[in-house]
């Protein structure tokens, strides 16, 4: 595997001109992880400028550090949600670290940008000649385009029709260049292989596939960006008396859940718990199926998911996240929390958790049941975004069942809150891990042209200490310096304010 692609200069020359002529410069990998390391001039520069504006300064602020402000906004140690036993019903200390901040709304933006920047400043993606192409369920390809647009670069956007409303106006909103539906709704992912695979056989090497399930890059950027601040937060907020006892995460396209491997190199006794839609269990049971839990469950296990450090399954009835969705965000639902002893700035966050939020939160809840776990365990889950992308579906929902009333509100805390259990849990073996690492085979080698050589590759706990190794991200940051340095924006004088 080659994560230092090859550089191709005569593109990589191009690249550098378009950076010079748009007034682009490139944040590293460490600056995302640290933002006290960007430059004063570009912190000036951002307070002047919106959280999703269309300014190639946004750039800089791909980084769970954003200060929690629409427009100007600086940096902080990030922003996270502590949910009291009130809410979980366990002793445990649940934390939920918010994706809300970044431009988008959601993290993904950085996972697109650990899959582009690489090839950008390679010269493996030519920007002139090729399209890159973001087949997702969403946050992905928003993502993707959103960084292509500051980047200056062309965008084709893939996803399920049946996603919400608000992905696809935003993707004509910032005017990317091609938006394709597929067939579907969200485990619908076949239906986007398949048309990527279409883009390769029609239009050749004018489009690159940047395809989530299997580009590193993606499970990289997790492992450096929300592994290290995950470990930041508990070890500054939550370290005394406690330990880090599960990291909890939805599948989806396994990047986030990566954070779970650079978090077991400081806590080896963590429990890295992947949840998914109980309608369609794949980890649970080889399964299949629909659901309504927009960024998870797709059908397969994705090429970069190292199961080999996976200890745990949650599969979450999609019903169950729907009607939280309505009792954390309805005036009646917030009432019956307010009632049940949940505290007035816990009710006031709940907008900042979307719907795979909810599943990972009722799973960690799950978790800290199955394992016994009391006041001395701490629990972290990412909230990858937030209502603000959803309210097409609580609109939807009271077309669908009407009002919500005080009544249902009693009956949803009761039930889809304190009445969690473990039901539709499995604890993995190593037999079970290796069984689902196997399952890859049918969707990678026989539809998707990895070699089985290559699938053995991945079992090896080699592979992923190289993988994430921190000499990757610090090579790529060389690149990133050098790219920035010929496209003459980076200057030991004013370090890039060349805006």
């Amino acid at each position: 595997m080659n994560l230092i692609p090859e550089i191709n200069k005569d593109v990589l020359q191009k690249s550098i001109a378009r950076a010079r002529t748009q007034k682009i410069l490139l944040p590293t990998f460490a600056q995302q992880k640290d933002p006290t390391k960007i430059p004063a001039a570009i912190k000036s520069r951002l307070r002047d400028v919106g959280l999703w504006d269309m300014d190639p300064v946004n750039l800089f602020r791909i980084t769970w550090k954003n200060e929690p402000r629409e427009h100007g906004g600086g940096f902080a140690e990030g922003n996270w949600i502590e949910f009291p036993p009130a809410l979980t019903g366990v002793d445990a200390t649940i934390i939920g670290i918010v994706g809300k901040w970044f431009p988008t709304g959601a993290h993904k933006v950085g996972a697109a940008y650990g899959c582009l920047v690489p090839r950008l400043v390679t010269g493996s993606f030519d920007p002139d000649t090729q399209k890159a192409v973001w087949p997702s369920t969403g946050n992905y390809c928003r993502g993707g385009a959103y960084d292509c647009a500051l980047l200056g670069c062309p965008a084709v956007a893939i996803l399920p029709e049946g996603m919400s409303r608000e992905r696809f106006e935003w993707l004509r909103q910032i005017g990317t260049d091609e938006i394709i539906a597929t067939p579907g709704t969200e485990s619908n992912v076949k239906e986007i292989y398949d048309k990527c695979w279409e883009l390769r056989e029609t239009r050749g090497d004018g489009v690159v596939i940047f395809n989530q399930f299997e580009e590193f890059g993606n499970a990289i950027w997790h492992y450096q960006m929300t592994g290290s601040v995950i470990e930041e937060i508990f070890q500054k907020h939550y370290q005394e008396g406690r330990r880090l006892s599960a990291y909890v995460s939805a599948t989806g396209s396994a990047g986030t859940i990566a954070a779970g491997d650079y978090l077991r190199t400081q806590h080896p006794g963590i429990r890295v718990v992947a949840t998914e839609a109980l309608q369609c269990p794949t980890l649970l049971q080889f399964g299949f199926g629909d659901h309504r839990i927009e960024g998870i469950g797709d059908k397969h296990i994705p090429w970069i998911h190292n199961v080999r450090n996976t200890n745990f399954v949650a599969a979450i009835d999609d019903e169950q996240t729907m009607q939280l969705m309505r009792l954390f965000n309805e005036k009646e639902g917030r009432e019956c929390l307010l009632r049940e002893g949940v505290d007035e700035k816990t009710l006031q966050s709940l907008d900042s958790i979307g719907i795979s939020g909810l599943c990972n939160l009722v799973a960690s809840i799950k978790t800290a049941r199955y394992y016994d776990m009391d006041s001395r365990d701490v629990i972290f889950m990412p909230l990858t975004d937030s209502m603000e992308l959803y309210s097409s579906r609580l609109q939807e929902m009271t077309e669908m069942h009407g009002p919500y009333s005080a009544r249902l509100a009693n009956q949803h805390y009761a039930r889809y809150l304190q009445g969690i259990t473990t039901d539709h849990v499995r604890e993995l073996n190593y037999a079970d891990q290796k069984a689902l690492h196997n399952f890859k085979y049918f969707t990678w080698v026989e539809q998707q042209g990895r070699s089985s050589d290559e699938l053995r590759q991945l079992w090896d706990e080699d592979f992923w200490r190289e993988t994430f190794s921190q000499d990757v991200v610090d090579e790529w940051d060389r690149l990133i310096d050098s790219f920035n340095a010929a496209s003459g924006l980076k200057t030991d004088s004013d370090d890039g304010d060349h805006k």
